[in-house]
């Protein structure tokens, strides 16, 4: 089945039954050594850590990094399954996504300050004999549709709890 059956055929199933597009994503860490967590997604494996300037042993990327990976990937994949869906060629889509951070709210130096990223920018560099007009209509598509862009750019209500 090509990738634009995959999406036609998924899509039509969300619409037959709404329900079945529900569902609950679910990770799994645990901080082992200093600030190292090991992470499990699904049956994939990774590590996060801090850089030995912040404590960490550097062994992985650090989490707010891999918030800005994501949301590079997760352009990227948005950017393929709408061009495929609207028939845009596409032949090449790369992110390059920077952050800017002031740590003092990290570190509570300052708590006027945030803990998080102040700016995020997104630069993708694309390949494609499409034409302007259908390149500004498939941004369009995926500045409305990116999932990890839309978790950033608005709010998400989010429960802490501490289970002993």
């Amino acid at each position: 089945m090509t990738l634009k059956q995959t999406i036609e055929q998924t899509q039509q199933a969300f619409r037959d039954e709404p329900k079945a597009a529900l569902a609950t994503v679910k990770t799994r860490s645990e901080l082992t050594d200093r600030f190292r967590s090991e992470v499990s997604i699904r049956k994939h494996e990774l590590v996060i850590d801090e850089p030995t300037s912040l404590g960490g042993t550097d062994s992985g990327p650090n989490p707010i990094e891999m918030v800005l990976a994501a949301l590079g990937s997760c352009q990227e994949i948005t950017y393929r399954a709408f061009a495929t869906a609207m028939g845009v060629p596409l032949t090449k889509i790369a992110a390059r996504v920077e952050g800017d951070i002031d740590f003092r709210g990290f570190f509570g130096v300052d708590d006027s300050v945030r803990a998080g990223y102040q700016r995020v920018r997104i630069v993708l560099d694309i390949e494609s004999t499409a034409s302007e007009e259908q390149l500004a209509q498939l941004k369009q598509a995926v500045d409305a549709h990116c999932p990890v862009l839309d978790m950033l750019e608005n709010n998400v209500p989010v429960e802490t709890a501490l289970n002993r």
